[in-house]
């Protein structure tokens, strides 16, 4: 695996393979990869022929300095963790190749980008459309693996690779959770023991409500006995604990139609999201 630092060093790698009718598979990360990472990962090496993952812990993405200066960085044991992989290359662009002087440039995607995560983390998204439109045309990316962990993030993305006609056709694959239902983040790693133990309450509210919904029940009568839960068992502030279109992200109280139901709450200092698919009643 060879690792790249600079977008003129990868452009010739990425010519080279284009030129030989080679497809390029492309992973964007913040680093600290677990197991959910290297499932997009494997979904890249198994679909097109040349995969590269990108670590870049993008500064435009965090309305919080203290989390951006807490998120871990870790390249070295990242690296092993691809090495079973065999992937083509490990890019980790130095800043400026981001965001060089006098960069100017916001990409913004409206719509999906509101409300949720949107709404309690404002800019968020500009940030995260900003880098990852900057890393699928560096890495030239003929496909883009992204995890539904992350659902609206998926959706930001989803819609200006359709709206800025880039070649990149994005693909969402599966939340990976721990066996106790966790989904797995990277954020996981700053839960202390007792928190840890905690967590996984969140993927069980979530699943309670799914019950409630499927058995006709609304989203406005579930919520009293899921926030007491959450209460219960110590989270602090709930973000949001709502039902979305899994289309277009647009607020439903009931699942007339395909949906997702979303989370963010906090625990520990620490923002726990996660999300799960509510199929039409």
């Amino acid at each position: 695996m060879k690792i790249i630092r600079t977008k003129a060093a990868l452009r010739t790698l990425t010519d080279e393979w284009s030129r030989a009718g080679q497809t390029i598979g492309v992973v964007p990360t913040m680093g600290a990869l677990h197991a959910g990472h290297l499932s997009l990962v494997g979904e890249a090496k198994a679909k097109t022929d040349r995969v590269i993952v990108t670590l870049f812990v993008n500064p435009r993405q965090f309305n919080n300095p203290e989390d951006l200066a807490n998120y871990p960085r870790t390249e070295d044991s990242d690296s092993v963790k691809l090495a079973p992989f065999a992937v083509d290359v490990l890019y980790v662009p130095d800043p400026d190749q981001i965001y060089p002087d006098g960069f100017s440039t916001s990409v913004s995607v409206s719509g999906v980008s509101e409300g949720l995560c949107g709404a309690a983390r404002p800019g968020h998204f500009d940030g995260v459309a900003t880098v990852v439109s900057k890393l699928l045309l560096q890495t030239a990316a003929d496909e883009a693996y992204f995890g539904e962990k992350d659902y609206q993030q998926l959706q930001v993305v989803t819609r200006l690779a359709q709206d800025l006609d880039l070649k990149t056709r994005i693909t969402g694959c599966p939340t990976v959770r721990e066996p106790d239902g966790l989904a797995m983040s990277s954020r996981n790693l700053r839960l202390g023991e007792e928190a840890r133990k905690i967590a996984p309450v969140v993927y069980h509210v979530l699943t309670d409500i799914a019950e409630g919904l499927a058995r006709g029940a609304s989203l406005s009568e579930l919520l009293p006995d899921a926030r007491q839960t959450l209460d219960k068992a110590g989270f602090g502030t709930l973000d949001y604990l709502e039902l979305r279109s899994a289309q277009d992200l647009e607020p439903m109280d009931s699942a007339v139609r395909p949906a997702r139901l979303f989370i963010a709450v906090w625990l520990d200092g620490v923002r726990l999201i996660d999300n799960i698919p509510i199929p039409s009643a």
